[in-house]
């Protein structure tokens, strides 16, 4: 039989190709017993803020200047002259219930028995969404190599008894390696040595690094050295058009739905035809490859359906690709003119296959670790575009000049777009009353920030626009068609869907760059956290 490769002797054969070299700093820590694990412990009161961490764990990983798996971050305190600067250098907290773990479509995170969080990085397929969910922001996109990369606490020393080398390189002594009993901490410890000032809350997934901190005054306010600095997140283009497509895509559907049991019931209207199906097909069609776009190695797309059990991004692939597939089939049912029945119950499965899909696509976005994007009305907006799928529909019917169809179908339309507009509305709001007693306050202020200063304009242009094309006009086509003004009602639904799609395309691009993560406090050298 052929040797199995351990990630351990995947890593060190990584290490001999590049050249990386190990110290032969010895540790003096107990082996572990069951129910233990390694952890880092950080001493603030130590640390002088050379950063000599940051840069010994890149030479010693081989890492570019613009990777970091160890951060330094800069906070301060107090008034002229009585003034308090901190600093608190983190890499993975090789944490119990890992983010990064659970949400990896890919199972490429494996707890090893001596609890380091490892990466490994062959099956990665640089989906980044590890880095959406850690709340630290860890786990780091390297562009150059097509995947994510992370600290694993140097494993291939521990297993030789050796310190890593941020620990080797600190010369305060600040950074050192312990084991911790995994309950106790739980139990008794984590809530008073694992937290420092703006950090995460430590229940999202129960971090093992322990803290020694500084005195600091009751009542101090502690701000990130970098609270200054603020800019739009990564805008996602490949996601933006994914996701508005596959949501207009179902949408569309379930108008095909209604209106082919409205038909099947006996209420004097046509059938949807072949065309109607086909155009409902190809949003999703188009949009499901071009997330592919957005991987670092879009070759292994198809791996993302690996971890259904923890994954919502796994959930959300094999439910699409399901939905996509299903409505093929169901395109060619049109085509031959299968019966009624056939038809119809062929669609009720599909809409439940699709429903399910967009709302794992929505709880893709809704992680703690994104305050803007963790709130109900993100998996409300994600239903509510399924209004452009009415209006597809509706032009559909217009062309066809199937004029009561039409009318029938136009009132759950307008309602649909009523709804997103009344959404965005409460979005609106939310924002213009942020609570400051809000715990997540300083993340949504500054995504409050982002849109009213950065992005004020292109808010503008959403609300409008989206007022215009998903109300104004279709309540003109509806007095058109009624009329029988028929060429009317097809430039007025043309211009309609073609505005409320740019809407939503605006729409979901400010969804994307104004959201603000969770992570490290005054991470001034944050690295290629994909800003």
């Amino acid at each position: 039989m052929g040797e199995t490769n351990t990630p351990i002797d995947s890593f060190l054969n990584h290490k001999a190709q590049t050249g990386m070299q190990c110290g032969n700093y010895t540790i003096d820590i107990p082996e572990l017993k069951p129910g233990q694990q390694y952890r880092f412990h950080f001493d603030m009161t130590a640390c002088v803020g050379c950063h000599c961490c940051e840069v010994a764990c890149n030479e010693q990983n081989g890492n570019p200047a613009d990777i970091k798996w160890r951060r330094v971050g800069e906070m301060e305190t107090g008034e002229f002259p009585n003034t308090m600067q901190l600093f608190n250098s983190m890499s993975c907290n090789h944490c119990i219930d890992p983010a990064c773990l659970n949400g990896c479509p890919t199972n490429s995170y494996i707890k090893l028995d001596n609890g380091v969080v490892y990466h490994v990085d062959e099956d990665c397929i640089g989906c980044q969404y590890c880095t959406w969910n850690c709340p630290y922001e860890v786990p780091v996109f390297n562009k150059e190599r097509g995947i994510v990369t992370k600290c694993h606490m140097c494993v291939d020393k521990l297993e030789k008894g050796q310190t890593p080398a941020c620990v080797q390189a600190c010369p305060a002594g600040a950074i050192s390696i312990e084991v911790v009993d995994k309950d106790e901490w739980i139990k008794n410890d984590m809530a008073k040595e694992g937290v420092a000032p703006h950090l995460p809350d430590i229940s999202i997934t129960k971090p093992t690094t322990r803290y020694t901190l500084p005195d600091i005054p009751e009542g101090s306010e502690i701000k990130p050295a970098d609270e200054h600095i603020l800019k739009p997140a990564h805008p996602e283009f490949p996601l933006v058009f994914m996701t508005v497509l596959t949501q207009m895509s179902l949408g569309g559907f379930m108008a095909l739905l209604f209106g082919e049991a409205l038909s099947f019931f006996g209420f004097n209207l046509p059938s949807p035809n072949f065309w109607m199906v086909l155009a409902v097909l190809l949003p999703t069609a188009i949009g499901l490859p071009l997330s592919a776009l957005h991987l670092g190695r879009p070759g292994l797309a198809i791996t993302a359906m690996k971890n259904i059990k923890t994954s919502w991004l796994s959930r959300e692939a094999l439910a699409l690709g399901l939905y996509s597939g299903a409505l093929t089939l169901l395109v060619i049912f049109y085509y031959f003119d299968a019966p009624h029945w056939l038809k119809l119950i062929t669609m009720i499965p599909i809409a439940l296959i699709g429903v399910y899909g967009i709302y794992a696509q929505s709880m893709i976005y809704r992680v703690p670790a994104r305050p803007a994007w963790d709130r109900k009305s993100t998996t409300l907006r994600f239903f509510g575009t399924g209004y452009l799928g009415f209006l597809l529909v509706a032009l559909l019917l217009a062309i066809n000049s199937q004029t009561q169809a039409l009318l029938a179908l136009m009132a759950p339309t307008l309602m649909a777009g009523m709804y997103q507009l009344h959404l965005i509305y409460e979005e609106m709001m939310f924002y213009k009353y942020l609570d400051k007693e809000n715990p997540l306050y300083y993340q949504l202020s500054r995504t409050k920030r982002l849109l009213e200063e950065y992005f004020a304009k292109q808010k503008k242009i959403r609300l409008i626009t989206l007022s215009i094309f998903a109300l104004a006009l279709p309540m003109l086509s509806i007095v058109s068609a009624a009329a029988g003004m028929n060429g009317v009602t097809v430039a007025l639904l043309t211009i309609s869907f073609i505005g409320a799609l740019i809407s939503e395309l605006i729409g979901r691009y400010l969804f994307y760059t104004t959201v603000v993560p969770l992570g490290l406090a005054g991470n001034f050298f944050a690295g290629n956290q994909r800003g």
